[in-house]
Protein backbone atom coordinates (compact mmCIF):
# COMPACT_ATOMS: atom_id res chain seq x y z
CA UNK A 1 0.00 0.00 0.00
CA UNK A 2 1.33 3.40 -0.98
CA UNK A 3 2.31 5.54 1.99
CA UNK A 4 0.81 8.99 2.50
CA UNK A 5 3.29 11.85 2.11
CA UNK A 6 2.67 14.82 4.41
CA UNK A 7 4.09 18.11 3.11
CA UNK A 8 1.92 20.62 5.00
CA UNK A 9 4.20 23.53 5.97
CA UNK A 10 1.87 24.95 8.66
CA UNK A 11 3.63 23.05 11.48
CA UNK A 12 0.40 22.64 13.45
CA UNK A 13 2.22 20.37 15.90
CA UNK A 14 3.54 23.52 17.56
CA UNK A 15 0.04 24.26 18.82
CA UNK A 16 0.30 21.28 21.18
CA UNK A 17 3.41 22.56 22.98
CA UNK A 18 2.91 23.19 26.70
CA UNK A 19 5.30 25.55 28.47
CA UNK A 20 6.34 25.16 32.11
CA UNK A 21 5.99 27.77 34.83
CA UNK A 22 6.52 31.31 33.56
CA UNK A 23 8.09 30.22 30.27
CA UNK A 24 6.94 31.83 27.03
CA UNK A 25 6.91 30.53 23.48
CA UNK A 26 7.66 32.62 20.41
CA UNK A 27 8.48 32.21 16.74
CA UNK A 28 11.34 33.67 14.72
CA UNK A 29 11.32 33.46 10.91
CA UNK A 30 14.07 34.58 8.52
CA UNK A 31 13.65 33.40 4.93
CA UNK A 32 13.67 29.57 5.06
CA UNK A 33 14.57 29.48 8.77
CA UNK A 34 11.47 29.05 10.95
CA UNK A 35 12.19 28.57 14.65
CA UNK A 36 9.82 27.88 17.53
CA UNK A 37 11.47 28.82 20.81
CA UNK A 38 10.59 28.37 24.48
CA UNK A 39 12.44 30.45 27.07
CA UNK A 40 11.84 32.18 30.38
CA UNK A 41 11.12 35.47 28.61
CA UNK A 42 10.53 36.72 25.10
CA UNK A 43 13.95 36.77 23.48
CA UNK A 44 12.74 37.38 19.94
CA UNK A 45 15.24 40.16 19.24
CA UNK A 46 18.20 38.18 20.54
CA UNK A 47 17.05 35.10 18.60
CA UNK A 48 16.60 37.12 15.43
CA UNK A 49 20.13 38.48 15.74
CA UNK A 50 21.50 34.96 16.20
CA UNK A 51 19.59 33.64 13.18
CA UNK A 52 20.93 36.43 10.97
CA UNK A 53 24.45 35.73 12.24
CA UNK A 54 24.38 31.97 11.62
CA UNK A 55 22.71 32.37 8.23
CA UNK A 56 25.43 34.84 7.28
CA UNK A 57 28.09 32.32 8.30
CA UNK A 58 26.47 29.61 6.19
CA UNK A 59 25.89 31.80 3.13
CA UNK A 60 29.42 33.18 3.27
CA UNK A 61 30.96 29.73 3.41
CA UNK A 62 28.85 28.44 0.52
CA UNK A 63 30.15 31.27 -1.64
CA UNK A 64 33.71 30.19 -0.88
CA UNK A 65 32.95 26.45 -1.01
CA UNK A 66 30.10 25.96 -3.54
CA UNK A 67 29.99 22.18 -3.04
CA UNK A 68 29.11 22.55 0.63
CA UNK A 69 25.42 23.22 -0.04
CA UNK A 70 24.34 20.67 -2.69
CA UNK A 71 26.66 17.78 -1.83
CA UNK A 72 25.09 14.53 -0.62
CA UNK A 73 28.45 13.23 0.58
CA UNK A 74 30.90 14.66 3.14
CA UNK A 75 32.85 17.77 2.12
CA UNK A 76 36.21 18.80 3.51
CA UNK A 77 36.52 22.30 4.93
CA UNK A 78 39.78 24.20 5.45
CA UNK A 79 41.43 24.96 8.77
CA UNK A 80 40.23 28.20 10.28
CA UNK A 81 36.65 27.77 9.05
CA UNK A 82 33.95 28.89 11.50
CA UNK A 83 33.09 26.40 14.24
CA UNK A 84 29.53 25.97 12.90
CA UNK A 85 30.80 24.92 9.49
CA UNK A 86 33.43 22.63 10.99
CA UNK A 87 30.83 20.96 13.23
CA UNK A 88 28.51 20.35 10.28
CA UNK A 89 31.32 18.93 8.18
CA UNK A 90 32.52 16.70 11.01
CA UNK A 91 29.02 15.32 11.64
CA UNK A 92 28.53 14.69 7.92
CA UNK A 93 31.81 12.79 7.79
CA UNK A 94 30.82 10.55 10.71
CA UNK A 95 27.45 9.74 9.11
CA UNK A 96 28.50 9.68 5.42
CA UNK A 97 26.00 12.33 4.31
CA UNK A 98 26.24 15.85 2.92
CA UNK A 99 26.99 18.65 5.40
CA UNK A 100 23.60 20.32 4.92
CA UNK A 101 22.04 17.24 6.51
CA UNK A 102 23.21 18.85 9.76
CA UNK A 103 22.03 22.41 9.08
CA UNK A 104 18.78 22.40 11.07
CA UNK A 105 20.53 21.02 14.14
CA UNK A 106 23.41 23.45 13.68
CA UNK A 107 21.07 26.45 13.57
CA UNK A 108 19.05 25.23 16.57
CA UNK A 109 22.23 24.72 18.59
CA UNK A 110 23.72 28.08 17.59
CA UNK A 111 20.57 30.00 18.56
CA UNK A 112 20.15 28.11 21.84
CA UNK A 113 23.75 28.89 22.79
CA UNK A 114 23.14 32.57 22.01
CA UNK A 115 20.04 32.67 24.24
CA UNK A 116 21.44 30.70 27.18
CA UNK A 117 22.98 33.77 28.91
CA UNK A 118 19.47 35.26 29.12
CA UNK A 119 17.54 32.10 30.11
CA UNK A 120 18.75 28.88 31.78
CA UNK A 121 15.83 27.11 30.12
CA UNK A 122 15.78 27.47 26.35
CA UNK A 123 14.35 25.10 23.75
CA UNK A 124 14.82 25.76 20.03
CA UNK A 125 12.80 23.70 17.53
CA UNK A 126 13.75 23.96 13.89
CA UNK A 127 11.43 21.94 11.66
CA UNK A 128 11.26 19.00 14.04
CA UNK A 129 14.90 19.22 15.14
CA UNK A 130 15.36 20.35 18.74
CA UNK A 131 18.24 21.53 20.88
CA UNK A 132 17.58 22.41 24.49
CA UNK A 133 19.03 23.52 27.76
CA UNK A 134 16.66 22.56 30.55
CA UNK A 135 16.70 22.56 34.34
CA UNK A 136 13.52 20.45 34.47
CA UNK A 137 12.27 17.21 32.87
CA UNK A 138 10.68 17.50 29.42
CA UNK A 139 8.57 15.36 27.10
CA UNK A 140 9.25 15.45 23.36
CA UNK A 141 6.43 14.16 21.16
CA UNK A 142 7.24 11.64 18.43
CA UNK A 143 5.08 12.57 15.44
CA UNK A 144 5.09 9.71 12.96
CA UNK A 145 1.69 10.56 11.43
CA UNK A 146 0.45 14.18 11.36
CA UNK A 147 -3.02 12.88 10.53
CA UNK A 148 -3.47 11.14 13.89
CA UNK A 149 -1.14 13.21 16.05
CA UNK A 150 1.56 12.06 18.45
CA UNK A 151 0.67 9.16 20.73
CA UNK A 152 4.06 8.56 22.35
CA UNK A 153 7.03 10.69 23.22
CA UNK A 154 10.48 10.76 24.76
CA UNK A 155 11.08 11.58 28.40
CA UNK A 156 14.14 13.83 28.70
CA UNK A 157 15.58 14.30 32.18
CA UNK A 158 17.14 17.52 33.42
CA UNK A 159 20.38 15.56 33.86
CA UNK A 160 20.45 14.91 30.10
CA UNK A 161 20.73 18.63 29.32
CA UNK A 162 22.01 20.00 27.03
CA UNK A 163 20.59 17.61 24.46
CA UNK A 164 19.54 17.46 20.83
CA UNK A 165 16.53 15.48 19.62
CA UNK A 166 16.50 15.41 15.82
CA UNK A 167 14.16 13.57 13.45
CA UNK A 168 13.98 12.56 9.82
CA UNK A 169 11.13 11.01 7.87
CA UNK A 170 10.48 9.65 4.42
CA UNK A 171 6.81 10.63 4.67
CA UNK A 172 6.74 13.99 6.49
CA UNK A 173 8.07 17.34 5.28
CA UNK A 174 10.02 18.60 2.29
CA UNK A 175 13.54 17.60 3.38
CA UNK A 176 15.29 15.02 1.23
CA UNK A 177 15.16 11.46 2.54
CA UNK A 178 16.18 8.43 0.51
CA UNK A 179 14.06 6.12 2.68
CA UNK A 180 10.31 5.70 3.10
CA UNK A 181 10.02 5.17 6.85
CA UNK A 182 7.68 7.08 9.11
CA UNK A 183 10.22 8.36 11.62
CA UNK A 184 13.78 8.14 12.85
CA UNK A 185 14.60 10.23 15.92
CA UNK A 186 18.13 10.55 17.28
CA UNK A 187 19.32 11.75 20.70
CA UNK A 188 22.79 13.25 21.11
CA UNK A 189 24.60 16.03 22.94
CA UNK A 190 25.79 17.25 19.53
CA UNK A 191 22.99 18.88 17.49
CA UNK A 192 24.90 18.53 14.22
CA UNK A 193 25.53 14.84 14.79
CA UNK A 194 21.91 14.23 15.83
CA UNK A 195 20.62 15.89 12.67
CA UNK A 196 23.08 14.21 10.30
CA UNK A 197 22.57 10.81 11.93
CA UNK A 198 18.78 11.10 11.70
CA UNK A 199 19.12 11.70 7.95
CA UNK A 200 21.62 8.87 7.46
CA UNK A 201 19.54 6.36 9.43
CA UNK A 202 16.27 7.36 7.76
CA UNK A 203 17.95 6.79 4.39
CA UNK A 204 18.30 3.10 5.36
CA UNK A 205 14.62 2.66 6.23
CA UNK A 206 12.74 1.31 3.21
CA UNK A 207 10.54 -1.33 4.86
CA UNK A 208 9.62 -2.64 8.33
CA UNK A 209 12.31 -5.27 7.86
CA UNK A 210 14.95 -2.52 7.92
CA UNK A 211 14.24 -1.46 11.52
CA UNK A 212 16.91 -3.81 13.00
CA UNK A 213 19.43 -2.60 10.40
CA UNK A 214 18.79 1.00 11.43
CA UNK A 215 19.20 0.12 15.11
CA UNK A 216 22.49 -1.66 14.40
CA UNK A 217 23.80 1.33 12.43
CA UNK A 218 22.82 3.63 15.29
CA UNK A 219 24.76 1.41 17.72
CA UNK A 220 27.83 1.77 15.52
CA UNK A 221 27.60 5.56 15.89
CA UNK A 222 27.53 5.46 19.69
CA UNK A 223 31.29 6.02 19.88
CA UNK A 224 30.81 9.14 17.73
CA UNK A 225 28.32 10.64 20.20
CA UNK A 226 24.94 9.12 19.32
CA UNK A 227 23.14 8.36 22.60
CA UNK A 228 19.81 6.89 21.48
CA UNK A 229 17.45 6.28 18.58
CA UNK A 230 13.75 5.63 17.95
CA UNK A 231 12.63 4.09 14.64
CA UNK A 232 9.17 3.53 13.20
CA UNK A 233 7.94 2.03 9.93
CA UNK A 234 4.16 1.44 9.93
CA UNK A 235 3.39 -0.56 13.09
CA UNK A 236 6.95 -1.77 13.63
CA UNK A 237 9.04 0.27 16.04
CA UNK A 238 12.47 -0.07 17.55
CA UNK A 239 14.56 1.83 20.08
CA UNK A 240 18.08 1.67 21.41
CA UNK A 241 20.21 3.57 23.88
CA UNK A 242 19.21 6.35 26.25
CA UNK A 243 15.55 6.28 25.21
CA UNK A 244 12.62 6.40 27.65
CA UNK A 245 9.26 6.23 25.88
CA UNK A 246 6.12 7.68 27.45
CA UNK A 247 2.48 7.83 26.38
CA UNK A 248 1.02 11.26 25.62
Amino acid sequence: MKKTIHTDSNRNYRETVTTAGSEVAFQVVVEQTDLFIVAEKDLSREALDAVHEVRGILKGHMVLNPQFGPSLIPVDVPEGTHDVIRAMAAAAGKCDVGPMAAVAGAVAGFVADALLPYSPNVIVENGGDIFMYSTRPRKVALLSDPGTGAKIGLSIGAEDSPVAVCSSSGTIGHSLSLGSGDLVTVISKDPCLADAAATALANLLDSPADVPKVIEKARSLHSQGLDGVFVQYDSKIGAWGNVELVTL
